[in-house]
């Protein structure tokens, strides 16, 4: 027999104390390697993240990375939010998180030549004075009566490397967002890209303006130009260019007008097409009736003067359909205007509210009203290869009428309700054109540096009137404190100033489109009401149509039908009207446990998902942890 050698403990005791405290010793090294690795984690994996939203609400989009990749300056956006003044207004908070996000997310991707600042401008401090001083607006209705800030201001940070040059050319590179509305928040993204793009531009971008129409006024005579000539004076370098003499249009037009294109030579025309197969943006106006041509008729004929434009050549090019002889009426839409001093309704004359706008598109996605003057329609043909994406329409309560009609209805606009035949049609004033466009004149293909097809996805905007342009239209004349102003009454200033706008910038810019909103809605709670309202929906035709039945034969039994006595008669009609009595109080009883239902379906719901997210989680993670910590157990175990 063999027998097994026992040391002492004295011998056996160092063994277990020298193993505790390599133990002690791993645990204090593992505890200081976790500590560094967080605290590096913070500066190196600062640009990673990870976006786990259903909509990638929080992942830039490749033109917005283009745009910050590209920035040639160190900006500084300072976000001005009132904390104090919004504690009562949980959504313009929630709202003001999601911009933050953003604006944090863009600072991480620009390495440093974004700096983002917050500030809450507290009512009277210099704060405040300086969110009024950058262009931001104040919105009434915060605690206790205060104003609310909430806006982007950009600018050259101070003490930056170029300084002195963003000194002298503060009023050129500072700008803003003056207010964060929560209705464009699927915008969001462009307004700030918008906003960068702007801020790195060293000079305003030119564009071209072609016009039979006298958009620029006549100083000769004192007439000044345009209210919307004006604004975009402001914003852009406007050069008129003479159709008479154009063979070429500029590289550096990004957007060109055409104004009431009429008798346009064929080069002209070839211009404007090798223009926008180069990826140039086009703006198109045409009218069937320009109120504001003032060509006059062939008297001789004795027939009413023509004023108006069409572009056929390059419309057959696009697949385009347009009719310059027809001019689009919309009772529903019509404008009150006053004539001989009445005020009468006139069915050419519309203003489009917010439902007639495409609130789908960052031009026309925060106006409110657009005041059209005997306007034209589009549609595309059926071979077009292009694609018709609709800004302005029309109601369903619309008819498209010869313009001779119009004009001899001017006196009596009335006239144009009589045998009204809508068509049950939604007539397209304005779109945008997008696809591949084909040369309007293959016959030059031998010339040097012809196209003959753009590149996909390129635009061209239609608008099918010129009078939204005039200021009769749109703004009003006002003088406040001795000096006349023009107070806008409508948007249509603000849709041409938004189409150059959004078409004047990059390509990276003109990528980025409209997303979702951060405001997720409870789909599983939608689905359960929407069962429950038809159920709701069923049980009142039942009783619509059990009441109707028992009128019916309410009717039936009156004195003098079918017969009877009015002895008999009365208890017969007591007799019905007690039964659907009971039956309503049946039905009634029925919705009663249709909506109990609905409620104890959503309680539910709402159990299961607290159960998941407080008790069934935490257990699973408990439980995933014991079994770890057992495995291990039984590994040191095994190994002693």
């Amino acid at each position: 027999m063999t027998s097994r050698l026992r040391l002492p403990s004295v011998f056996t005791r160092p063994l277990h104390l020298g193993r505790r405290a390599a133990l002690y010793g791993a645990l204090v090294l593992v505890a200081l390697v976790f500590v560094s690795l967080i605290v590096s984690s913070g500066h190196w994996l600062r640009t990673r993240r990870i976006d786990l939203t259903a909509d990638r609400l929080y992942t830039l989009s490749p033109g917005t990375l283009q745009i910050v990749d590209h920035l040639q300056r160190p900006l500084r956006l300072t976000l001005y939010f009132s904390e104090h003044a919004t504690r009562d207004l949980p959504k313009l908070r929630s709202y003001e998180q999601r911009v933050r996000d953003m604006l944090q997310e863009i600072a991480v991707r620009s390495h440093g030549r974004v700096q983002l600042q917050v500030i809450d401008p507290v009512p009277y401090s210099d704060d405040e004075a300086s969110a009024e001083g950058a262009g931001l607006t104040a919105a009434n209705g915060g605690s206790n009566g205060e104003r609310v800030f909430f806006g982007l201001a950009g600018g050259a940070p101070p003490g930056g490397a170029d300084s002195e040059a963003a000194e002298g050319a503060a009023p050129e590179h500072a700008l803003a967002i003056p207010f964060f509305d929560p209705s464009r928040e699927p915008f969001l993204e462009y307004d700030i890209a918008k906003l960068l793009y702007e801020l790195n531009q060293t000079s305003k971008p030119h564009i071209g303006v072609i016009s039979s129409l006298p958009v620029e006024g006549n100083p000769v005579l004192g007439q000044q130009p345009w209210v919307v000539m004006q604004q975009l004076a402001q914003l852009f370098d406007v050069k008129t260019i003479d159709a008479g003499q154009l063979r070429q249009v500029g590289a550096d037009i990004r957007v060109l007008l055409l104004i009431h294109p009429r008798h346009l030579s064929a080069d002209a025309l070839y211009a404007i097409d090798q223009y926008v197969l180069r990826g140039g943006h086009l703006v198109v106006f045409v009218d069937p009736d320009a109120e504001l041509d003032d060509t006059p008729g062939d008297p001789s004929s004795g027939a009413l003067p023509d004023h108006g434009s069409d572009l056929p050549r390059l419309f057959a090019a696009w697949g385009v359909r347009y009719d310059p002889r027809q001019v689009v009426l919309d009772r529903s839409h019509a404008l009150t205007i006053e004539l001989g001093g009445n005020n009468v309704s006139h069915p050419a004359m519309l203003w489009l509210d917010s439902q007639s706008l495409n609130r789908d598109d960052v031009a026309t996605a925060s106006l409110q009203r657009i005041d059209l003057s005997s306007a034209g329609h589009f549609d595309l043909a059926p071979d077009a290869g292009t694609r018709l994406i609709p800004l302005l329409q029309s109601s369903p309560d619309a008819e498209a009428v010869p313009v001779q009609r119009v004009l001899q209805a001017s006196e009596n606009p009335s006239l144009l309700l009589q045998d009204y035949q809508p068509g049950n049609t939604r007539y397209v004033f304005a779109a945008r054109l997008r696809g591949t466009f084909p040369s309007a004149f293959p016959e030059r293909a031998k010339r040097p540096g012809h196209l003959a097809r753009s590149a996909p996805g390129d635009e061209v905007v239609l608008v099918a009137d010129t009078d939204l342009l005039s200021d009769r239209l749109w703004v009003e004349p006002q003088t406040i404190l001795g000096q006349t102003m023009m107070r806008p009454f409508a948007n249509n200033g603000d849709f041409v100033g938004n189409l150059v706008d959004n078409l004047s910038g990059s390509s990276a810019l003109l990528s980025i489109r409209g997303r979702s909103t951060s405001q997720r809605p409870f789909t599983r709670v939608e689905a359960l009401r929407n069962v429950a309202d038809q159920k709701f929906l069923q049980k009142e035709q039942e009783l619509e149509r059990e009441l109707a039945e028992t009128r019916q034969r309410l009717e039936e039994l009156q004195p003098g039908k079918g017969g009877g006595h009015a002895g008999s008669v009365g208890t017969e009609q007591r007799s019905e009207i007690e039964q659907f009595r009971q039956r309503q109080l049946a039905i009634n009883k029925e919705l009663r446990d249709v909506q109990h239902q609905l409620n104890a379906e959503i309680d539910a719901l709402g159990l299961r998902l607290k159960v998941i997210n407080i008790v069934l989680v935490p257990v699973l993670v408990a439980l995933l942890g014991l079994l770890y910590g057992w495995r291990r157990m039984r590994r040191n175990r095994r190994r002693l």
